[in-house]
């Protein structure tokens, strides 16, 4: 039996006794009906007349348009926070694993390509890590060149990784009950649980229609009752996502470790619909949590009702990080191989300025990390909020350059000159002859207020014939990426060339991960065909 077909049976048994099954009205496409957000009254329908909605999706993307190309003499800088979320590859390949392409919102380049990890140069002890930066033709775009910024965060072990209180969040509404979300969920937090530390804290709060603690903040040595609490986890009701982020983050300050990790672990289909519901409203009150030093991590489950875009804005003003959990084998690479990067943030606020030199740059266009974009004047704006990196993270961001001298035919969308004149800033390269462009990043310690900043030069001695295959296998994402949303700056790039670039770029592989992405370009092609 499904699971609408349990649902409808639940509600004709209660409508036999004359109960009330309003609080069922605002579920969603598990089995329940929107009408102009007015509850619908169960115990007057009997199950043929209940609305069949189950194959209802209201999945809800962001709809951002890509960057577009910048003239270098109307706007030398580009300035945007980094972005670790991983969310939109696993969602992408879900997707695609079912057959479907994916909308133009659920793609975000950035997030594909950092899906994957990257080997950089280890960063020294002055900084928390490091910068790489690489220069190469563009595949796609004949004369046009692809500029590779890579970070590497310090890595952390779990001797040295600072006590933990962690507090997960569990979303328990009716939404949640089918098999990719609840019990991935429990199957996720079990195996966190194995990776902790003797000394770190656990809690477990729920909602759904009205919150509560599962499990009081325990210690690891207590793994037992953690277990037990997991496995009592069901899920029933509507949600009020609100009510539980608030208790959440209530336990969490009472528990508050000085120097150690104290985070939120959401999971959730991202369908708060009970409570405080606009995306304005729960924005708000993550953003005035942030600023406790309490970070936030969002964990995506299921689909037909998810909400990424909301997910996506909790995560960003939460000072966190967001994933997309679609099997068991993505919640052991978030929450096990990669634990030091989910839940210890090495620095905060990180800012990325780039200084091109429009001596030896016509144009460039940043790939991806549209609503990370900022303006130049907010670089040095430390009250402004920027990305997280966490402990072992890598973080990639390509600029696509057009080099002095290039026909603007060959890249015909441009973004317009700034529309005020306050907005218009000299390059500082001007009269540099050998720097293509300059890295600025500034950054805050994961607790601190006082940022630090440096600078990284990318000259024209740079060797464009050195790429590794991390420069090779990345671009072959991008590539990926554009077509998936139809990019009107694909140029060349076709479906064929990324399998063939992916496949022989793998490198060691050591995860699989990268002949995953060949076997979803490979779908992609199909599916396109």
């Amino acid at each position: 039996m499904s699971g609408w077909q349990r649902l409808r049976r639940v509600a004709f048994l209660w409508a036999s006794l004359g109960a009330s099954l309003g609080w069922l009205a605002m579920v969603g496409c598990d089995g329940s009906s929107r009408s102009g957000g007015v509850p619908m009254a169960f115990d007057s329908m009997s199950p043929e007349t209940l609305p069949d909605t189950a194959n209802l999706n209201t999945e809800a993307y962001a709809d951002v348009p890509e960057n577009r190309f910048v003239k270098t003499l109307n706007q030398p800088q580009s300035t945007f926070a980094i972005d670790v979320d991983t969310a939109s590859y696993a969602n992408v390949r879900r997707m695609l694993n079912d057959a479907q392409l994916p909308p133009k919102g659920a793609v975000r380049l950035e997030e594909l390509v950092n899906y994957f990890q990257y080997t950089y140069p280890e960063p020294d002890v002055e900084h928390p890590f490091s910068v790489d930066l690489k220069i190469a033709d563009c595949p796609w775009q004949a004369g046009h060149q692809l500029v590779r910024v890579g970070l590497r965060a310090r890595a952390m072990s779990q001797p040295e990784r600072a006590h933990g209180n962690l507090v997960f969040l569990i979303d328990v509404s009716g939404s949640m009950q089918d098999g990719n979300k609840l019990p991935l969920v429990k199957s996720a937090m079990k195996m966190l649980v194995s990776q902790l530390g003797q000394q770190d804290r656990l809690a477990i709060v729920v909602y759904a229609g009205q919150s509560g603690v599962v499990l009081p903040s325990t210690t690891a040595r207590d793994a037992p009752a953690i277990m037990s609490a997991i496995d009592q986890l069901g899920a029933g009701g509507s949600t009020n996502g609100a009510a539980g982020i608030r208790e959440a983050y209530a336990i969490a300050e009472q528990h508050f470790v000085s120097s150690g990790i104290n985070r939120v672990i959401l999971c959730t289909d991202g369908d708060f619909n009970v409570g405080v519901t606009s995306e304005s409203e729960l924005v708000d009150l993550i953003t005035q949590q942030a600023k406790s030093n309490i970070f936030l991590t969002v964990l995506g489950f299921g689909s037909g009702n998810y909400k990424d875009a909301t997910m996506e804005k909790l995560a960003d003003k939460g000072n966190g990080n967001y994933a997309y959990i679609d099997t068991p084998l993505e919640a052991r690479k978030v929450l096990v191989e990669q634990l030091g990067a989910t839940l210890a943030t090495v620095a905060k606020d990180v800012k990325i300025q780039v200084d091109f030199n429009p001596q030896l740059v016509s144009a460039y266009r940043l790939l991806g990390y549209e609503n990370r974009v900022m303006a130049n004047q907010e670089f040095r704006n430390d009250a402004q909020d920027a990305g997280e990196i966490g402990a072992g993270h890598t973080v990639t961001a390509f600029y696509e350059i057009v080099p002095a001298g290039q026909s603007r035919d060959s890249s015909p969308v441009f973004d317009t000159p700034p529309a005020r004149p306050s907005e218009f800033v000299t390059s500082r390269l001007t009269n540099d002859h050998e720097t293509l462009l300059t890295v600025n990043l500034r950054y805050k310690p994961p607790t601190g207020s006082v940022a630090a900043e440096f600078q990284r030069r990318l000259t024209t001695g740079h060797k464009m014939d050195g790429v590794d295959e991390d420069f090779r296998f990345a671009t072959a994402v991008l590539a990926c990426g554009m077509l998936l949303r139809k990019s009107e700056f694909a140029g060349s790039a076709n479906w064929d060339w990324v399998v063939q670039s992916a496949q022989e770029n793998a490198g060691e592989d050591r995860h699989g991960w990268r002949a995953e992405f060949v076997q979803l370009a490979k779908t992609a092609r199909r599916l396109n065909q």
